[in-house]
């Protein structure tokens, strides 16, 4: 699979996800999955986190959060712990933060880590990087209408 084909196949997903079609948004992730390598899934994470950035950016305002300039994009936990229970949860909303971050060194050790996880915990992490950023991209385009 070329990269050309992964992105279509990643904003597809994106777009299936955000119309609330997620068989469709499962299926070109599973194609991800079964063609590509894993340089090739950690590309599609992050232009998934991209999509995430784009829209955190456009529900704080438009404001774009600098690192250089000592800004932060930073995940506050609502309940103490919750992410310590849920693997895949915690590496979608680190990866998501890190990328948005640009903080390249630590997506690609979640990256990393999360293929080295048992179990299907890979593929339940790329997946709730997926649902995270299509529920950011939902309540930013509720904010806008």
């Amino acid at each position: 699979m070329d990269s050309r084909e992964a992105s279509t196949l990643v904003f597809d997903a994106i777009a299936y996800g955000v119309a609330g079609d997620s068989e469709r948004a499962a299926d070109n992730l599973t194609k991800l999955g079964i063609q590509g390598d894993n340089r090739l899934m950690y590309a599609a994470c992050c232009s998934i986190a991209e999509a995430g950035k784009l829209m955190l950016v456009r529900l704080n305002g438009g404001r774009v959060v600098s690192p250089e300039q000592g800004d932060m994009w930073v995940l506050e936990q609502l309940q103490p712990g919750a992410l310590d229970r849920d693997p895949a949860g915690a590496f979608a909303v680190r990866f998501l933060i890190a990328h948005a971050n640009g903080d390249h060194s630590t997506t690609q050790a979640l990256f990393a880590a999360a293929v080295r996880a048992h179990g299907e915990q890979y593929i339940d992490s790329v997946c709730a990087l997926l649902a995270d950023v299509v529920g950011i991209t939902r309540l930013a385009l509720d904010q806008q209408s």
